[in-house]
């Protein structure tokens, strides 16, 4: 892992896996997938956001792999996971149907969780098959269906054509984004947090974001740009959380009360005063307290007993694995 990826100590600093392995995808992508926490407890499943990776998710694997099994994964060309030539909604959907099959037994059910990027994944594939049949419950995080470029508050000017366009290009620009300086600092926390964001939050947040490379993040950003995962709303019908912060210039509120009306089986939206777009970060403890919430709400008693034999039938997606 590149000494950018996260910070070396802190509640920001990712936890050591119990095990990782390399799932692979429809089209032959290899995924990166961490697994935290004991075999036979309940899972939970963490799709991270555009330019981020497993990093992302280190004090919610903290704090939930003492009595979950977490599971998380770096998205194609992010992290550990290689990049590769398709950058669809459809090669997400595939990828973590590959996820879910390398690392849970067959009808084993989850929370899944999903940050920007990660619930745009679970929109997704929301009415793939492998999908249904292993999403108990649904966290969305900081993100949106449609229309990011056009809602974007990034730009600090009125909607409309001249905003949009320039979004459209800051977003996708293909430069790299350099070291992590005091004025890269600044930039990511305004577009990307909110003001009270404490420094250490900041730092741990460059460094992920300044990791991913400059041509994984133009690819992406031209797919989320066209964007239109409406009909993978509808299709979520399992409950669904929503959480979002007031603050968030790349997925402006708005968003989080377009889904909250549109979702089939909605059980609540919380809307996170002064908080940006990195919620799991800057308000860990509500975002891993929701993820706990729906564990315990929707995941069976006892789906975490499944013992590796049971897993290993599911595990025609995973090509290696190390302890």
């Amino acid at each position: 892992m590149s000494r950018l990826t996260h910070v070396p100590d802190g509640p920001y600093a990712p936890p050591v896996p119990v095990r990782e392995l390399t799932a692979v995808s429809a089209d032959g992508a290899r995924l990166h997938v961490e697994v935290h926490g004991p075999e036979d407890a309940p899972a939970v499943v963490l799709a991270h956001g555009w330019t981020c990776s497993t990093a992302f998710w280190a004090w919610q694997i903290r704090e939930l792999a003492g009595d979950h099994r977490v599971i998380a994964y770096d998205q194609r060309g992010h992290g550990r996971s290689p990049a590769h030539s398709a950058c669809t909604t459809d090669t997400l959907a595939d990828d973590l149907e590959a996820v879910l099959a390398a690392t849970l037994a067959p009808g084993e059910k989850a929370v899944i969780a999903g940050h920007s990027m990660g619930g745009m994944t679970v929109m997704a594939a929301a009415a793939r098959v492998r999908f249904r049949e292993h999403a108990a419950a649904v966290l969305l995080c900081s993100t949106g269906s449609s229309r990011l470029v056009a809602e974007s508050l990034v730009v600090p000017l009125g909607a409309g054509r001249a905003r949009t366009w320039l979004t459209a290009r800051v977003l996708g620009l293909r430069a790299p984004l350099g070291p992590v300086t005091p004025v890269a600092r600044r930039i990511l926390k305004y577009a990307t947090m909110g003001a009270g964001s404490a420094p250490h939050m900041v730092e741990a947040c460059a460094r992920i974001v300044h990791a991913c490379p400059a041509g994984v993040r133009h690819a992406w950003s031209r797919t989320l740009a066209a964007l239109d995962l409406e009909h993978g709303v509808r299709e979520l019908r399992v409950p669904t959380a929503v959480i979002a912060g007031t603050a968030d210039r790349l997925t402006p509120p708005v968003h989080a009360r377009a889904l909250a009306a549109a979702l089939p089986d909605c059980v609540g939206s919380t809307e996170l005063p002064g908080v940006g777009h990195m919620t799991p970060v800057e308000a860990p403890e509500l975002v891993t307290g929701r993820i706990r919430e729906l564990v315990a709400a929707y995941v069976p008693v006892g789906a975490g007993t499944a013992d590796s034999r049971d897993r290993d039938q599911g595990r025609e997606h995973v090509v290696e694995e190390s302890a």
